[in-house]
């Protein structure tokens, strides 16, 4: 989601009539905003409280009213990254798609994510965490950890839903999946976002999703 997509899923959740908590909550939505459009704008760039403060509009003990530190604020976005996928995972995932296309889904969804999210992108390859706390890169890890672990989970379930087994292992064929999105998040991040992530995607796609499953017999491995 760009800056007005997360707006709009932050207010979606607004009261209509706000309290002084839910105006606090709002502060606290626009700091994130902020930060995100400025890790979006200054490619390479390290964010400091001052500037994000004069982003905002306000003091830096403002900002310290809403957030204790800057590696909560980071964790803000973090939080958001990791609820908008798996809440759009979960909705793959109670689809009746196949094996290919559940891992195409998710591949799909985590590339147009960051296409839309430039300065989330520098987030999740961990661009923008160069000198920062770091329980924020292990945060991060634990994301494509669980990234990760649900695409094993769709490739062992193959043999069951359809009577095809993964080429290889589970575990060593997911690795390699997230590690092509990875890729292409990082190219994206390097070109100072003029390389897009879904640049020649379908393509790609293609040629994996013909070497990803074989046909399964009860002496196979890797059932």
């Amino acid at each position: 989601m760009n800056n007005d997509d997360m707006s709009q899923e932050f207010d979606d959740h607004a009261h209509p009539r706000a309290s002084r908590s839910d105006k606090k909550t709002s502060r606290k939505e626009h700091i994130l905003q902020a930060l995100a459009h400025m890790l979006e704008s200054g490619p390479g760039e390290r964010i400091t409280t001052a500037a994000l403060a004069r982003e905002v509009g306000v003091s830096e003990a403002a900002l310290y009213r809403h957030f204790p530190s800057k590696a909560r604020m980071f964790e803000g976005l973090i939080k958001f990254i990791e609820d908008t996928l798996f809440v759009r995972i979960t909705r793959i995932l109670q689809d009746d798609f196949s094996t290919l296309e559940r891992c195409e889904k998710i591949l799909t969804l985590l590339l147009t994510f960051a296409e839309k999210n430039p300065g989330m992108t520098r987030l999740m390859t961990g661009d923008a965490l160069a000198g920062e706390t770091e329980r924020l890169r292990v945060r991060i890890g634990q994301l494509f950890d669980r990234l990760e672990s649900q695409l094993k989970q769709v490739l062992r379930e193959a043999p069951l839903r359809e009577s095809l087994k993964p080429a290889i292992s589970p575990a060593v064929l997911a690795g390699l999946l997230l590690a092509c999105v990875e890729g292409r998040l990082m190219q994206f991040v390097r070109s100072e976002f003029k390389r897009v992530p879904t640049e020649n995607w379908e393509e790609q796609w293609r040629y994996l999703a013909q070497n990803l499953l074989v046909p399964y017999t009860e002496t196979s491995p890797y059932a």
